[in-house]
């Protein structure tokens, strides 16, 4: 029960921030163009409860499921004065600039978010890349001809000092597929220097020189995924894989990656004791865009924070949106080309869901999911689909091609067919919402 009321009490927070700062940006930009807003609701349906100022009756409505504003005469079945505050009195790319500056704001907030976070908190830095660059397992991968070994310490690499791991993989990232790398490293007290071929295919750094020792203990287990079914729980920390010592959270994903959807048999201990666990990993995109077997987990990482300065800090920000954005259009790439199931996508129970357990964590994590969101809305609003924001601006250049006002008639078979189909994936999404959750509590 406590845990239901977080996540609602959670999820209305981060909700209700991102509507209301997405309906300001319509608003905003509306009064600026000079159109009057009627209505400025939070929710939709009957009117709970609201205060009137000016032209504007600003309310809050009883389904909490978004928000709307109402401008003067943006309605073009009903009739119109033609008056120059009216929304469709005014010119086109004034309208696409309202339609657009929702999303626009939802967009803006990240950024803030992030900026924020960068300049009085600190950038979170994970602790290990300011170590000295012990080797504690090797990759599966790496030929033992030409590899380092656990228990060596990279002093360099291509002649470069890098006495931390972070300096380790600055050097590696800088090297081309197919170079032969030269690696020296730190054996049994004496210096050697190895020769190691970079892979031809894309991979992380620490797949080329070996992996540090990070605690394999599991944080974030996803509703609905292998792991949360086999039983794993957030805290359980890997002991082995497949009968093999785990030293590195890293051989736990080099294991699920090259598992080709084989059963991996899990030891995990939990309040002392050894839990069997076997998980059959399932194949899924990732955060970059690509596929690849998983089971569910992430890892619990031991986070530094250095605070940046202001031009810093602005220019870390501005990556972390835009790498969001990325990671956004790959999802939606991934739907279209059904590398992305619709069953893999969140709604309200979801946001809910995931909201109560960052708050959980502590403010600075709600804080970032809030981030992820708002960068979700508001690109998902840009989409040309009727009913959303992108598909008004798409009328709105059709209209601007065409140079005249498309048919009343096909306007609203446009929203009728918008509305249908974001209330039957509205449906489809809840449903899997709420079938996760019943799965995650058996």
């Amino acid at each position: 029960m406590t845990d239901t009321l977080r996540n609602v009490l959670a999820g209305g927070v981060v909700l209700g921030i991102m509507v209301l700062l997405h309906e300001w940006g319509h608003f905003l930009v509306a009064k600026l163009c000079g159109v009057r807003v009627d209505v400025f609701s939070i929710g939709f349906g009957p009117r709970l409860w609201g205060v009137k100022r000016g032209d504007t009756d600003y309310r809050i409505s009883a389904l909490p499921l978004g928000g709307y504003v109402r401008m003067a005469g943006d309605n073009p079945v009903e009739e119109r004065t033609g008056a120059p505050y009216e929304f469709l009195s005014r010119p086109r790319w004034q309208r696409c600039l309202i339609a657009i500056a929702g999303p626009a704001m939802n967009v803006f907030l990240t950024f803030a978010i992030f900026w924020g976070i960068y300049l009085f908190v600190g950038m979170p830095v994970e602790t290990y890349l300011r170590q000295p660059a012990e080797v504690a397992a090797v990759p599966q991968s790496l030929p033992a001809s030409s590899s380092v070994q656990p228990g060596d310490r990279i002093v360099a690499v291509s002649g470069v000092n890098t006495p931390t791991w972070e300096n380790v993989f600055v050097e590696i990232e800088k090297a081309k597929p197919g170079d032969s790398l030269p690696v020296t490293v730190l054996r049994g007290g004496s210096r050697q220097t190895l020769s190691i071929k970079m892979p031809d295919n894309r991979t992380t750094a620490s797949a080329v020189v070996g992996y540090p020792a990070l605690p394999a203990i599991a944080d974030e287990v996803a509703i609905g995924f292998p792991a949360e079914k086999a039983g794993m729980k957030s805290g359980d920390a890997i002991v082995s894989l497949n009968g093999q010592p785990v030293v590195s959270w890293m051989q736990l994903v080099d294991q699920v990656r090259n598992s080709n959807g084989n059963s991996i048999h899990f030891v995990v201990r939990r309040d002392g004791a050894d839990v069997p666990l076997d998980i059959t990993p399932v194949h899924m995109m990732t955060a970059d865009g690509t596929l690849a077997w998983q089971v569910g987990v992430t890892e619990k990482t031991e986070d530094a924070y250095e605070r940046q300065g202001f031009g810093e800090s602005v220019k870390d920000a501005g990556y972390a949106t835009l790498a969001g954005m990325r990671q956004i259009g790959q999802v939606i790439g991934g739907l279209v080309s059904g590398k992305v199931s619709v069953r893999d996508l969140q709604g309200v129970v979801g946001i809910a869901r995931e909201s109560g357990r960052a708050a959980k964590r502590g403010p600075l994590t709600l804080l970032e999911l809030t981030a992820v969101i708002s960068l979700n809305l508001g690109l998902l609003n840009l989409l040309p689909i009727p009913i959303l924001d992108g598909g008004h601006v798409l009328m709105l250049a059709i209209e601007g091609m065409m140079r005249r006002d498309l048919s009343i008639s096909f306007k609203e078979r446009f929203v009728q067919v918008g509305l249908v189909f974001l209330l039957a994936l509205f449906a489809f999404v809840m449903y899997s919402d709420i079938l996760r959750a019943i799965q995650g509590h058996h």
